[in-house]
């Protein structure tokens, strides 16, 4: 594990989305809702703010964990990511980061180390400023845009009816997921949730 400069975590939790309550129930948001449920499952608030992300500190299956809500808007959520592995002294095979995946059916989820960003410029960003591709994720899926809807209005839309519930149903399977990775391993996972 490298060292940070806060007191250690064993691992960094991030969700992706956006900020701001005109973006809480987006599609594009279901790393925070995953993220959010996990940390209050625990107990553990986001009551503090620290190099670009509201942040929340709890044990999970047993470890000291962060929960993290980056600030800066999807699109550039590698810099408060980056920022908060380097001081709590995360390496990148002990981060989780939680977004949502068009390529990936409505209601379904799937859990994989490293990989592309698929244009996904969420994950771009953390390519970019974790210098790796190399770290836990669990992908939330919303499936593909109907007809010929914008990616960008699809995402930023808020689910309704049966997709509402469908979208329910991937975010409580991405927050049962994520401590089972931590306890079991990314085989087990897999074979499991995906």
């Amino acid at each position: 594990m490298l060292i940070g400069k806060k007191e250690p975590v064993s691992w960094l939790i991030a969700g992706l989305g956006n900020p701001g309550e005109e973006y809480a129930e987006t599609r594009h948001n279901a790393g925070f809702q995953v993220a959010e449920a996990l940390a209050e499952d625990v107990g553990a608030r986001f009551w503090k703010t620290e190099c670009g992300a509201r942040t929340a500190r709890g044990r999970l299956a047993g470890e000291e964990v962060l929960f993290a809500l980056p600030q800066s808007f999807m699109n550039t959520s590698g810099g408060p990511v980056s920022k908060l592995c380097r001081e709590y002294g995360v390496a990148p095979d002990r981060l989780v980061v939680i977004h949502d995946e068009l390529d990936i059916p409505a209601g379904t989820i799937r859990v994989k180390f490293g990989g592309g960003h698929a244009g996904h410029n969420g994950l771009r960003s953390l390519c970019d400023k974790l210098g790796t591709r190399d770290w836990y994720r669990v992908r939330i899926g919303i499936g593909r845009p109907p007809g010929r809807m914008p990616v960008a209005d699809f995402v930023l839309k808020s689910p309704r009816g049966e997709e509402a519930d469908l979208f329910n149903q991937a975010v409580q399977e991405g927050a049962r997921a994520v401590p089972y990775l931590m306890e079991h391993g990314l085989a087990e996972t897999q074979a499991r949730f995906n």
